[in-house]
């Protein structure tokens, strides 16, 4: 192959690699302009502990008193986002 038509092969494989992110991107694009909040449906330990600055302790302390809903799966604890997002509004002054 020549110069040129391995640069050209090489251009045909990355656009074939980004063509499904930018699709991806477009579509997330779309659900924002639309207004919609791109969040997960439920939340894990660590994703409060992130967002919140929570420790562990902090975590099962609002489970045993009722402060922090929960729906346990096996060993994995869950937080509903929607309800984190009531107890949030409810709570601001």
């Amino acid at each position: 192959m020549m110069k040129k038509e391995r640069k050209l092969s090489f251009v045909m494989r990355v656009e074939q690699l980004i063509e499904p992110v930018l699709l991806r991107l477009e579509t997330i694009d779309s659900k924002i302009s639309q207004g919609k909040v791109l969040r997960p449906e439920y939340y894990r330990n660590e994703d409060l502990k992130k967002m919140f600055g929570l420790s562990n302790n902090t975590i099962i302390k609002y489970r045993q008193t009722g402060i922090l809903p929960y729906t346990k799966l096996g060993d994995i604890f869950l937080y509903d986002s929607g309800k984190i997002d009531k107890i949030l509004r409810s709570n601001e002054s």
